[in-house]
């Protein structure tokens, strides 16, 4: 299965699609220097957040895919060196609305983020219907 959204997505940055299959998604991240938050090699909390968030999108696998909320824990530190793998699967879906339950593990097994993710299919790209709604105005 390939990728049909978030086509131009850094890797390096939300992480690489390791498996797609109808409403699932596993995607991996290294972490990198660029990431930490601090000299002991804490990664700030938005890059695993990016990387749920990017395979909570791959599960739905739509092309004008948009988050609309969120409810997540942080349950762990993620340190420089360990690759985050997180693993979403939709739970949901009402109409254009998915509800996409993912968490996010390091490669010791060790769980550090979970969360809820509420997603809406768009009938365009959300840009293109900002632009819409402002002209018409």
């Amino acid at each position: 299965m390939e990728a049909n959204t978030h086509l131009e997505i850094s890797a390096e940055l939300v992480g690489q699609p390791v498996e797609l299959g109808p409403g699932r998604a596993i995607v991996e991240l290294k972490t990198r220097p660029e990431m930490r938050a601090d000299h002991l090699g804490l990664i700030h909390g938005g890059f695993t957040f990016g990387l749920a968030d990017y395979a909570a999108m791959l599960a739905v696998n739509e092309a004008n895919i948009v988050l609309g909320g969120a409810e997540t824990k942080f349950l762990a530190p993620v340190r420089l060196g360990e690759t985050m793998v997180a693993e979403a699967h939709v739970t949901e879906k009402e109409g254009k609305r998915f509800v996409v339950h993912c968490s996010v593990s390091v490669t010791t097994s060790r769980k550090v983020f979970e969360g809820t993710f509420t997603c809406f299919s768009l009938g365009r790209h959300i840009l293109e219907s900002i632009s819409r709604e402002s002209a018409e105005k």
